[in-house]
């Protein structure tokens, strides 16, 4: 055997080696799998008792790992910022003559879509008003107009930068790795760097078996919150019986209509619906505006903008030490861990459709426009609910404390076309969580095939399948306390792979050629 071709053999047996020959069920498919249809079933058999370890499992972790959370969040933004800025901002994510395979307009709605949608949508109005009527901060006031700053100032903090350098970062070691050093798309492979090309298949297989229970456990939360609002809207707009019977319909309906999605592949499938959850947002968005309190509106939106500013540092580090309080661990925390648990499959993703765009490109677009459009929609779906509650006397605010799941389709209440408003507004939960799963079972199906360019039909299915099991136990199982607390316990572990991450794009980096830092890429043109 000639030296060339060992060579080649052998590179190919560390590309297919996390999932197996690229069309057999390996390791990691196994391993993942049967850890994540073992907890369904037990949720399922066992749902008082899993409900029970559900809320021990979520304070435990909140208490005692608040500080890891925070200031690795707040550090994957600084080294995303610096990255941004640098002369390594110049480097792309693929050759030097490559560019970008999708407009920016399609880009940015596939990046808000498969990230954020969701959570997005439930938590727009009830965050801000939760915080409007119980304070962040010991002591402090509620239910009134300073209330209502820091409430919103908060809100933003939550949906801006903070989530998205989580996603940054995966999507940059990985996407680094598989277009700029034409490896895999492999979490596992995007470590090499620092633990050499051929570290031991044990560790590979166990990095790569935590990415994807990470990934599917983030996605069952947000498909789970989805579906209790959808739930709840339905029941509230129009009356329809709520409870577990409508919930697993839903579950049901949507996993069918995402597998029938990810049939027509990324560029037809998950375009399509990323564009029509972008205009069904803008419409709804734009009406609200337009027919709610729109000087209050805007003036929330600016303000807000420059609360966020002011106070993120303080808040990305703030914990509660002296006061006991748990106000940060419930809200902060839970939230850096339900995005980190997302981080492997929006980074994976997120790679897959920035690929051809310069790391300066990549940074500014995932750390600036999303977190502006989501700035835009707190501002006018909870600002119109927050004005109600300010100037007009409604109680949003209490119903909201009652029932989160409630809190969008109240506040259409205060604005005309109610019923309309919240038809589109469950249509656009609906094809949110259809984007988000297709996504997910897309890159899940690489992460536990090898091939993650093009993954089989029969993996995407069959994980739609396990996503869908395990979003219904755990909903059976506690609901709500059950979907967070399997955030935390899939985000942990994930957050010093992010760690390792950082440091393993950072000596890749080094490594560049004077040429690469040097060259200045042409200019995309935004379309």
């Amino acid at each position: 055997m000639s030296k060339g071709k060992g060579q080649d053999e052998a590179k190919n047996d560390r590309e297919i080696l996390p999932g197996e020959q690229g069309s057999k069920l390996g390791t990691v498919f196994w391993g993942a799998g049967g850890v994540i249809a073992i907890a369904a079933l037990l949720a399922i058999i066992f749902p008082e008792t899993v409900e029970n370890a559900s809320y021990g499992i979520y304070d435990t972790i909140a208490r005692n790992f608040n500080w890891l959370f925070l200031i690795s969040v707040f550090g994957f933004g600084v080294f995303l910022l610096f990255l941004a800025i640098s002369p390594y901002g110049r480097i792309k994510l693929g050759t030097d003559d490559s560019k970008p395979e999708f407009s920016f307009r399609s880009w940015i709605g596939m990046l808000f879509s498969s990230g954020l949608g969701v959570g997005l949508v439930f938590y727009g109005v009830a965050e801000p008003m939760e915080h409007f009527m119980i304070a962040p901060f010991p002591g402090g006031e509620v239910e009134s107009y300073e209330a209502a700053r820091t409430a919103m100032g908060y809100t933003f903090f939550h949906w801006g930068i903070s989530q998205w350098s989580i996603f940054g970062v995966a999507g940059l070691a990985i996407g680094y790795s598989q277009y700029r050093k034409k490896k895999n798309g492999m979490v596992s492979t995007s470590l090499e760097p620092l633990f050499g090309q051929n570290y031991n298949q044990p560790s590979r297989r166990l990095i790569d078996i935590l990415a994807v229970i990470a990934t599917i456990t983030g996605m069952s939360t947000s498909v789970g919150l989805g579906i209790l609002q959808m739930d709840g809207g339905l029941n509230f707009a129009f009356g329809l019986p709520s409870g577990p019977a409508t919930q697993i319909t839903l579950t049901v309906l949507m996993v069918v209509l995402f597998l029938f999605s990810t049939i027509t592949g990324l560029k037809r499938g998950i375009k399509w619906l990323s564009n029509l959850n972008m205009a069904l947002a803008l419409i709804l968005t734009l009406f609200v505006m337009f027919t709610g309190p729109f000087t209050f509106i805007m003036e929330t939106f600016v303000l807000g903008i420059g609360d966020y500013l002011r106070s993120y540092v303080g808040y990305s580090l703030r914990t509660q030490p002296y006061s006991g309080e748990t106000w940060v661990q419930e809200w902060t925390v839970f939230y850096w861990a339900w995005v980190i648990a997302w981080s492997p499959f929006i980074g994976s993703f997120v790679a897959r459709v920035s690929k051809g765009r310069t790391i300066r490109e990549y940074v500014l677009g995932i750390l600036i426009v999303p977190p502006l459009l989501s700035f835009l929609w707190i501002a006018a779906l909870g600002g119109t609910a927050m004005y109600s509650d300010l100037f007009n006397g409604t109680n949003i605010g209490e119903i909201v404390l009652d029932d989160q799941t409630a809190a969008l389709f109240t506040m259409f209440e205060q604005i005309p076309m109610t019923a309309i408003t919240s038809a589109i507004a469950i249509v656009l939960i609906f094809t949110f969580l259809v984007t988000s799963a297709d996504s997910a079972t897309f890159i899940v199906a690489g992460m536990t095939s090898g091939n993650t360019e093009n993954p089989s039909t029969r993996l995407k299915v069959l994980w739609g399948l396990l996503l869908g099991f395990l979003t219904i136990s755990l909903i059976l199982a506690g609901g709500l306390s059950s979907l967070q607390a399997a955030s935390l316990l899939a985000g942990l572990p994930f957050t010093l792979i992010l760690i390792l991450m950082i440091f393993a794009v950072s000596k890749s980096l080094r490594r560049e050629s004077n040429e690469a830092l040097k060259r200045r890429p042409r200019r995309t043109k935004l379309k």
